[in-house]
Parts: structure tokens; sequence; C-alpha cells
């Protein structure tokens, strides 16, 4: 008999793995969700782009608004600084009426009032004040009464016949209405030496009036040296206002940098620097303006520094030339000796 074996055999168990497939984590998302992807990143993008176009714009807005608020702030600030010269003026120019008023030159501060009448016709009392001198002014002498008679007559000085210094007295005042310096001028000295004593402190008023105005219409015109010598002569009479006073200041700058000129480059922008920006077209017998002076210096001066290698002061003096001018074709040279500088 067979022995059998009764053992069934039983077959191996398979054990299935439960873990995921590591190609199965990476692997690359559907379709659908690539495209909402990148649309999200878009959107992301295009927002970041507006919030960027926004921000220049706002800047721009910024710096635009900063440089017209500069600009009008500079303007009324300038304006300020024009009526504030403006009044010291008129006030200056109304103490001195007052001042020859006290002391009898009647002429000189007609002159003064007259001059804050057209600057400020509203100023206090300047109507008061004009018309007080005026009627001084126009007032006829008073008529010398004759002398009483007595027992023994006293003899009795004849009045000296002035009727020839008068006529020039009245006739210099027609040149001063008329603006005519020069006649005016002749005509009281002619009138003085004839007779020193004739109504000598309206005398000295009006050649202190004629002297002056002559003085600076000989400068407004290049005679320099001769409009400084009768504001110098008219200041022997009176006190010179500011005006005058300027006028013959910047005149000695003037002829001061003309001297340095193809001399000393530095010394003749030091000079026309001061005189350019207040009467840019002061001229002289050359019929250089200050101006025309200035921005010539400057050049000249920057070409000797770039020779001599002082690079950065060149370019300081190249951007006082550039900006004077408004030139911006002086950028580049500029650019070159900046970079010569550094």
């Amino acid at each position: 008999m067979t022995l059998e074996n009764n053992e069934e055999t039983k077959p191996t168990p398979v054990v299935e793995d439960t873990q995921p497939s590591a190609v199965a984590d990476i692997a690359p998302p559907e379709m659908g969700d690539q495209e909402g992807i990148l649309s999200s990143i878009n959107r992301k993008r295009v927002k970041w782009y507006w919030w960027l176009l926004l921000s220049i714009l706002v800047v721009t807005a910024i710096v635009v608004a900063s440089g017209l608020l500069g600009y009008w702030s500079g303007i009324q600030d300038r304006q300020a600084n024009e009526a504030t010269q403006v009044a010291m003026v008129v006030e200056e120019q109304f103490n001195l009426g007052v001042q020859n008023m006290e002391e009898g030159r009647y002429y000189v501060a007609q002159q003064h009032l007259k001059y804050v009448l057209e600057l400020n016709p509203n100023y206090p009392g300047i109507i008061d004040k004009l018309a007080e001198v005026e009627l001084i002014l126009n007032t006829t002498a008073t008529p010398t009464p004759a002398p009483t008679a007595t027992a023994t007559p006293i003899p009795i000085t004849p009045t000296p016949d002035t009727r020839g210094e008068a006529e020039l007295f009245a006739q210099a005042e027609d040149y001063i209405k008329n603006e005519e310096w020069s006649s005016a001028i002749e005509t009281l000295e002619t009138l003085r030496k004839r007779n020193p004593e004739y109504r000598a402190i309206d005398i000295d008023g009006m050649l202190y009036l004629s002297l002056r105005q002559r003085g600076v219409q000989k400068i407004s015109e290049g005679n320099l040296e001769s409009g400084i010598y009768d504001l110098s002569l008219a200041e022997r009479f009176g006190i010179l206002d500011t005006e005058a006073d300027s006028w013959r200041t910047w005149a000695q700058y003037y002829i001061r940098g003309a001297s340095f000129w193809e001399v000393d480059w530095g010394q003749a922008v030091f000079y026309f620097e001061q005189v350019a920006p207040m009467f840019p077209n002061m001229h002289d017998g050359t019929f250089w303006t200050a101006s025309q002076r200035y921005q010539e210096a400057l050049k000249k001066y920057a070409e000797v520094l770039e020779e001599q290698k002082m690079w950065c002061e060149a370019e300081e003096q190249y951007k006082k030339l550039r900006d004077y001018t408004g030139d911006t074709s002086l950028d580049e040279i500029i650019n070159i000796v900046a970079d010569k500088c550094r």
C-alpha cells in the first residue's frame, strides 16, 4: 500500500505592495491644473506691472508738483523781495525829501518827493509834503518895506540890480524841467560866478540834482569815468541816494574788471560776477556789456585752468558759464573735465 502525503500543498500567499510608487509621487499634474497655475502666475505678473506703473506715475506726479511749487514759490519770493526793495527806496527818498526841506534845499526835496509819488502815490504824507515844498518854491519874495523918514535922513544903499541873476535862475529851472542837465549845470555855474550870494541854498540843490542825474545818465550811456566824476561832484552838495551810489559802485567794478582783461582772467571773473547780475547791460566805450564780458571771462578762465590741469576749478567755471547762459552744449566738456577732476 502506497503511503501518500496527506498534507496538502498550500499555495504561497502573494503580498500586495500597498506603498505608493515614487513615480506616482512626481507624476505631473493634469493639463487642467497646469493651465490654472499659469493663469494665476500671469495674473500676479499683470497685477505687479500695474502696481509698478502706478508707483512710477505717483512719483512722477510728486516730482512735477514739487517742481511747480518750487517755481511758484521762487516767483513769489522774488516778487516779495522786489516789493521790499521798492518800499525801502520809497522810504529813503521820502526821508531825504523831508531832510532837504528842513535844511532849506527845496529843489532837491521836490525831486525826492516827486520820485516817491511816482513809485507809491499812496505813501503816507507824500501829497502834503510835496504840496508844502511846491508852495514854498512858488511863493514870491516878500517886498522889503520902505524906510521911515527921520529928521536926519540916513543914506540908503541902493538895492543891487539882480535882474540878470533872476533871468539865469529861471533859465536854469527850465533846463532842469526839460532834463537838459549839462545846460542847467553851465547856467548855474555862470550864475554862481556872477553873484555867489544869490539864492545860494537853492542853487546848491539844483546843482546837486543836475550833477546826480547827469552822472547816472552818463554811466547808463557807457561814459563810466565821466559819470563817476559827476556823482562825486554831486556828493559835495548832499549825500548820494542808494540808487545813484549803486550806479557809481558797479561802474567802478566794471572799470576794475576791464583793467584785468587778458591779464588776469580770475580777477576779471570776480569783478564782472558782481556787475553782470545787477546791471547786465552796463558797458563802456567798447560796447561790451557786463554780461558779455562775464561770459567771455568765465570761458577764458576755464581754459587757463585746463591748461594748468586744475580740473576741478575748471569744472566750476564751466558750470557757472552753463548756469548763467543756459547753454547745455557745455555739458560735454563739463563731463570730460569732471572725470579728470575725479
